[in-house]
């Protein structure tokens, strides 16, 4: 009987060197700071989440991030803030008085804004992110896929902070 309950106990350690999930999250595990990453794509079924619930989805300032390390998710950070603060611009003035044109907007800022990303991802020593090294309608698919949050749902009870305006962005009503 010692034998098997020694066998048993060897496969435990066994496994769990080996990274079974024996129940328990892996989520985080590492204590690294949650960036849900890419955003979706603006489309007509989201727009109204994206211009309705801005104030309601995470910023992260750079007190959000650890003080050494997690430099891919600071900039992942960075291009959700940045992200939010074009899809304001859309979302409000001249441009809000015409769906067709909000929506245009905000496809313009999501690839501005990702594209940027990935000039940033490419000015590192580590790898970029995956969607990064496709080019052109191959980029904008590999971001469009994985959402963690394609519809812009709203953190319940979450009410963003204040976070500078990006520079950057201008709308151009003739690539429509």
């Amino acid at each position: 009987m010692n034998s098997a309950v020694g066998l048993a106990g060897l496969w435990m350690i066994a496994l769990t060197f080996y990274g079974v999930n024996m129940g328990e999250t892996k989520k985080n595990s590492l204590k690294e700071p949650d960036v849900p990453f890419p955003p979706a794509r603006p489309t007509p079924d989201n727009l109204a989440a994206i211009c309705h619930h801005g104030r309601g989805r995470p910023r992260y300032p750079p007190s959000f991030f650890p003080k050494s390390g997690s430099s891919h998710f600071r900039r992942r950070g960075h291009a959700m803030n940045r992200l939010e603060s074009w899809f304001g611009v859309c979302c409000s003035g001249q441009i809000a008085q015409e769906s067709n044109q909000m929506l245009c907007c905000a496809q313009q800022a999501w690839r501005k804004a990702l594209s940027q990303f990935c000039v940033e991802e490419y000015s590192t020593m580590t790898l970029p992110y995956e969607c990064c090294e496709n080019t052109g309608d191959a980029r904008w698919t590999c971001f469009d896929s994985k959402l963690p949050n394609p519809d812009y749902r709203s953190t319940p009870g979450y009410d963003a902070p204040e976070i500078p305006e990006e520079p950057g962005f201008t709308f151009d009503p003739s690539a429509c």
